[in-house]
């Protein structure tokens, strides 16, 4: 969440509401009795018979259709007069087929007429998503879209997630990226830093990654697409448009074709790859309150409000949605079904999903799973404040077991590996401070049930909340507070550069050996840092964007990172799907000394070919002497170094474990 612009949103919330929609949603359970509607036809449907609109809107008294040749600054060419449907809708239409027009709607309720909306369908539009746009489809998929799928993987858990965003990963001047900060710079073959090095799509093949998890990428409404020449950054948080692409990260955001076109190329040249594509969402709140698409169509339906008729608040941002409604909860399911068919999406991240409904979650991961069964939904477990929404009702971490095919990030292995998040000064695990030795094996056993793991001393979590791995994601930094990087020169004071990217070496070493589903996020590989901003979400490029000039500074650490993903990829042991097999194949080892966590995966699990794995992280900053049984064992990881395919051979016995390092065998 991009927390500033969701805290200053929700300090004028009280402000800005209108005392004329408040009177509409003092009563939240009438909105139950609302009928809701479950054809595919909204908000437009062209056909052989001409152009037909439909908006739902039970409470509205009138509602019209503008018809505009132009996406701005011009009057109506045409105005259509909506009748009165059942299921709530409103419809209208015209023989012609309307390609190349724009539309919006006007809506009266309680005898005024509310300011023009594109609807909350629209799936076209011009410049700043204001004006609807009428477009055929079909001429915006690239060729051989019709063969085009993403990578198929059996379960979540073989996925390797890397969280970018456009201008971030492209941005900068030494990306080799002609198109910079748009949707076609991951199109671009063969782009490379200054010292010859991959940059682009050809650095995230290098990399190994399987997917990439991009930041919003829907039309989102902080970033003005009339006025590209003047710098502009956000991360996007802010929705608009839910179904449509964001302009500014296209050729012409005038252009209703363009943003569609080039977001399905860049999706195409990351299937080509062998990527897949997880889509960043944020149904969980709207930027504007009164003025949202939502309030604009069926004024005070799609939010929760608290007692007095304001808006309740638990995204920080000024609002909420209520998924438990039918229709928010249509609206939801099918906008992820449309973005998955239509763009070929491959998975799913839910922004403070916990602000949703379970029965909603449960929903979208069903449908979902018809259009392609390789597709995951992954989401935050938390809200940013209390919600009218019952506990028990709410998508949280804690509610994951009541979600089958939804996973959560496990803060429980980010602030135990690296310090709490909202602390810079904190460290972890891999930054010497003992006490995380417990939360850290709850983070290798992906929350999930263990004998050997005891829940009472988690820092986080005091219960196995996972019903499986699946149902978790291991990281350590994403866009979200310092990088790495930066976490690490706050907390690690007097420590040298090498000295931290030690220690970011053991923290992704632990995240990505562990059960579950491993996340980074983008230019970690190189040691990328945000120069200390602990939140960017509309800081400038100087800030945020991926130097990667660091790719040759940093080669030691990108290779490392390029191994630990290869390590993992290659075998199965990490990557287990039970719970029972987790209990059954993982052993801890006793251990007496703080910082240190030693464990065995056995019985070739998950069917790898190590029948035994040997996994000893020291985040202490002395050596510590480990028994291992005697044998010959493949040293796969040692003093900060790491080769899939082994660094050499030891005899077993007592072997000492490096300082701020991960000892790893196997046989």
């Amino acid at each position: 969440m991009q927390k500033k612009l969701c805290l200053a949103a929700a300090l004028i919330a009280a402000s800005l509401f209108s005392p004329g929609l408040r009177a509409q949603t003092t009563m939240e359970s009438s909105y139950e009795n609302w009928p809701s509607y479950q054809g595919d036809d909204l908000e437009l449907k062209v056909d052989n018979s001409g152009t037909h609109f439909a908006l739902w809107s039970p409470k509205a008294e009138a509602v019209k259709v503008n018809i505009y040749a132009t996406d701005r600054n011009t009057a109506p060419v045409r105005t259509l007069t909506m009748t009165r449907d059942k299921d709530g809708l409103w419809r209208a239409s015209v023989p012609e087929k309307l390609y190349g027009k724009f539309y919006t709607f006007n809506v009266t309720v309680n005898g005024r007429e509310l300011a023009e909306t594109p609807g909350v369908w629209a799936k076209a539009a011009g410049t700043n998503g204001m004006r609807a746009a009428v477009i055929d489809l079909d001429t915006t998929d690239p060729e051989g879209w019709d063969k085009d799928h993403g990578p198929k993987i059996d379960n979540i858990t073989d996925a390797v997630i890397y969280e970018m965003h456009h201008r971030d990963f492209s941005g900068h001047p030494s990306s080799g990226i002609v198109h910079k900060g748009k949707f076609l710079a991951l199109t671009e073959p063969e782009t490379k830093s200054p010292e010859g090095l991959k940059t682009g799509i050809g650095h995230l093949n290098e990399l190994g990654v399987t997917h990439v998890h991009i930041l919003p990428s829907y039309d989102y409404n902080s970033v003005d697409e009339e006025n590209l020449q003047i710098p502009q950054y956000n991360w996007g948080y802010d929705p608009f448009n839910y179904n449509l692409p964001e302009g500014s990260y296209s050729t012409d955001p005038a252009n209703p074709s363009a943003r569609i076109k080039e977001m399905k190329e860049m999706i195409k040249a990351l299937h080509d790859a062998g990527i897949g594509v997880v889509m960043d969402v944020v149904y969980n709140h709207t930027a504007n309150n009164d003025d949202s698409n939502f309030s604009l169509t069926a004024p005070g339906y799609y939010y929760r409000h608290r007692a007095d008729g304001s808006y309740s608040d638990a995204s920080g941002c000024g609002n909420e949605t209520a998924s438990e409604r039918e229709q928010m909860r249509n609206f939801i399911v099918n906008s992820v079904k449309y973005w998955a068919d239509e763009y070929h999406i491959d998975g799913f991240r839910f922004d403070l999903m916990a602000i949703h409904d379970t029965e909603t979650m449960n929903r979208v991961a069903e449908e979902l799973k018809k259009i392609n069964p390789s597709i995951f939904v992954y989401g935050e477990g938390w809200t940013a404040g209390d919600s009218p929404l019952p506990v028990e009702r709410r998508a949280l971490k804690e509610n994951v077991s009541k979600m089958k095919g939804i996973a959560v990030f496990s803060d429980d292995i980010r602030d135990a590996i690296k310090g709490h998040y909202s602390n810079a000064a904190d460290r972890g695990f891999a930054t010497g401070k003992p006490g995380n030795e417990e939360t850290v094996k709850i983070g290798i056993v992906a929350s999930t049930a263990h004998p050997q793991v005891d829940y009472s001393k988690g820092n986080n979590s005091k219960f196995a909340y996972a019903a499986a791995p699946t149902q978790i994601i291991n990281y350590v930094s994403c866009h979200d507070d310092l990088t790495l990087t930066d976490k690490l020169a706050k907390s690690m004071t007097g420590s040298t550069e090498a000295d931290r990217q030690r220690a970011a070496r053991l923290a992704q070493t632990i995240v990505f050996t562990s059960q579950g589903t491993p996340f980074m996020f983008a230019g970690e590989e190189v040691f990328r840092d945000k120069k200390g901003v602990h939140n960017s979400y509309k800081s400038p490029d100087s800030i945020n964007a991926i130097d990667w000039s660091l790719k040759s500074r940093n080669a030691e650490q990108f290779g490392y990172y390029r191994n630990l993903i290869k390590l993992r990829r290659e075998h199965p042991a990490f990557r287990m799907t039970t719970a029972e097999d987790i209990a059954r194949n993982i052993v801890f080892d006793k251990v007496k000394v703080p910082n240190v966590v030693s464990y065995t995966i056995r019985n070739n699990a998950n069917g790898d070919e190590w029948r035994e794995i040997k996994l000893i992280f020291n985040g202490a900053d002395t050596p510590y002497t480990a028994s291992v049984p005697k044998g010959t064992w493949t040293v796969i990881a040692r003093d900060g170094q790491l080769d899939p395919d082994g660094l050499d051979t030891v005899k077993g016995g007592k072997l000492e474990v490096a300082p701020v390092s991960a000892l790893i065998l196997a046989r």
